[in-house]
């Protein structure tokens, strides 16, 4: 069968916060945020997004407060490196602390509706938890937690399993707000992006056949509840016009 081709071929998804808001302690486990979806801990009376008051249309994605569990805003998992490459997601975000909590920005393999966070961290070792994923993530219990640490997993490169050694771009300034990007291409080439600044590329960074989410998430790592204040974030793929 031939392959057709109709219609937009770039699928591009983008959110400003101006109107994001789901209220926190409601009894669902999925919802629906513009064209985004929102997973995680929905039930819980500590998780959501809700307006924040501050100029240019903010809300704040909140987590729980059990430990490896949260929230997550972004796509379902659905887009292969491969087939619908190059793949793209940004946001622009704020932390206003840096405790007691595991943020991710990126894509992974596992974004099941109860989120779980893409690899875990404590003092300087990485355990991966999905099986493919390319992405910024901070954790309150590293030994150096103020920074980005740029983390992949499932490709032909190896994963990094000591973040310690792998700082790069600039630290995390609290209520400080970054434009933080990453890309993978079709070859599983990874680039991570610190406010229009490239600050890696990996080849082979993940799998290129895996289908992932792209997504911000914030997960809980005491009994502190996580969150993560976002301006947009977007999404950016190609059409995969062979099936």
């Amino acid at each position: 069968m031939a392959t057709v081709q109709s219609g937009p071929g770039v699928i591009k998804l983008r959110l400003d916060m101006a109107g994001a808001n789901w209220p926190v302690a409601t009894t669902v486990t999925n919802a629906t945020i513009g064209p985004f979806s929102l997973t995680g801990s929905l039930e819980e009376t500590d998780c959501g997004i809700v307006p924040i008051s501050k100029a240019g249309g903010w809300a704040r994605l909140t987590g729980t407060n059990e430990d490896g569990f949260g929230a997550a805003l972004g796509t379902n998992v659905g887009f292969s490196p491969a087939l619908n490459g190059t793949l793209t997601f940004e946001t622009r975000l704020e932390l206003q602390a840096q405790t007691a909590r595991n943020t991710f920005i990126g894509f992974s393999s596992t974004r099941a509706v109860d989120t779980v966070e893409p690899l875990t961290a404590v003092t300087v070792t990485i355990t991966p938890v999905a099986a493919s994923y390319v992405g910024f993530f901070q954790d309150s219990q590293l030994t150096t937690p103020e920074f980005w640490y740029m983390a992949y997993n499932g490709g032909s490169a190896t994963a990094p399993t000591t973040p310690i050694t792998g700082i790069v771009g600039p630290a995390i300034v609290t209520a400080a707000s970054q434009v933080l990007r990453v890309e993978i291409d079709p070859n599983g080439t990874a680039r991570w992006y610190v406010d229009g600044v490239l600050e890696q590329t990996v080849e082979g960074a993940c799998s290129t056949t895996t289908l992932l989410a792209a997504f911000v998430g914030t997960f809980g790592t005491t009994t502190t509840v996580s969150d993560v204040d976002l301006n947009y974030i977007t999404f950016t793929g190609n059409r995969d016009w062979t099936v």
